[in-house]
């Protein structure tokens, strides 16, 4: 396989990226930046439901090695947590960062440090966490970043709660993207993450994500160098909607999606609270999660033999 280029530096050496950078900036001036359209001008400081302002406020850094097989590799993905987020689930498991807020503002050129340190200590890729709030600062960052040679994919990881203005401005600027797709159910969205038009949103957002990067693509390692990793969390008694989940990546996107059926759920933050989602999903609930995965017609689940 030829070097793999991201896409991000061709950008930037066409002077486009600067442009992305100053468009992405003036969204802060009124929020648009996700589905939740708050509007307000967090370059003021202002701030609404995500809590941010004019700079990036970060929880922590540093190789990881509990990311999917693609992204970790031997040395690990490079992770950048970003704190609060523009979902609001109630069962978060990082709830002292999404919610609590636990992190550090920092300027934007420690941010762009903190690419360059996980690029220096070997990490296969830049793996932003949370960073739907954080974009124009990302991006700003990035163009520091670059100018002292930082040269690896970038993650774009997130809630899949997106604005698809948002993730078209991102083009040829992330070439791996692993949203969440959550929920099929706007109800079940609603009352569980604050955000009933979840479903609709993420759907778009998936579709514009597939369209710019494709289906995963590795190198001869079997490291991600670009396209769309999804992750499906299996929450009890079917409530994630796995079936119309699936059926759209098979059917809408492609057969060739690589996706997480994630096990990982436990009751968090306030789940105690909804006696639903009070337990772990049973072993037989989530076998009968990736045995509907397969059903639609998917083969590329993480971790798995198929």
């Amino acid at each position: 396989m030829d070097k793999f280029e991201p896409g991000y530096i061709r950008l930037a050496r066409e002077g486009k990226l600067a442009e992305r950078v100053q468009a992405a900036n003036k969204i802060l001036e009124s929020c648009t930046l996700c589905p939740r359209q708050c509007q307000v001008n967090r370059l003021a400081g202002e701030q609404k439901f995500c809590r941010m302002g004019k700079l990036p406020v970060v929880s922590s850094f540093g190789p990881h090695f509990g990311e999917e097989r693609p992204l970790v590799g031997r040395s690990g993905s490079g992770t950048i947590f970003f704190t609060y987020c523009n979902l609001g689930c109630i069962f978060c498991q990082n709830y002292d960062i999404s919610h609590l807020g636990h992190g550090e503002e920092i300027s934007l050129e420690k941010l762009a440090g903190m690419m360059l340190f996980l690029q220096k200590v070997g990490c296969h890729n830049i793996n932003f966490v949370t960073p739907t709030h954080a974009t124009p600062q990302i991006l700003a960052a990035l163009e520091i970043a670059i100018e002292q040679g930082l040269h690896l994919p970038l993650v774009y990881n997130c809630g899949g709660y997106e604005s698809i203005e948002t993730i078209r401005l991102l083009d040829g600027i992330f070439d791996i993207y692993m949203p969440d797709f959550k929920y099929a159910d706007p109800e079940v969205a609603r009352r569980l993450s604050q955000a009933k038009d979840y479903p609709e949103r993420a759907r778009e957002a998936v579709k514009e994500m597939h369209r710019q990067v494709g289906d995963l693509v590795v190198d001869n390692q079997g490291i991600a160098l670009r396209g769309l990793l999804v992750r499906h969390l299996v929450l009890p008694q079917g409530l994630a909607g796995t079936r119309e989940v699936t059926r759209f990546l098979a059917q809408e996107l492609s057969p060739h999606t690589y996706i997480n059926v994630m096990d990982q759920y436990r009751p968090c933050f306030k789940a105690g609270e909804y006696p639903d989602i009070d337990r772990r999903p049973t072993y037989s609930e989530f076998q009968e999660a990736v045995r509907i995965a397969r059903e639609q017609g998917l083969y590329r689940l993480d971790g798995m033999t198929i």
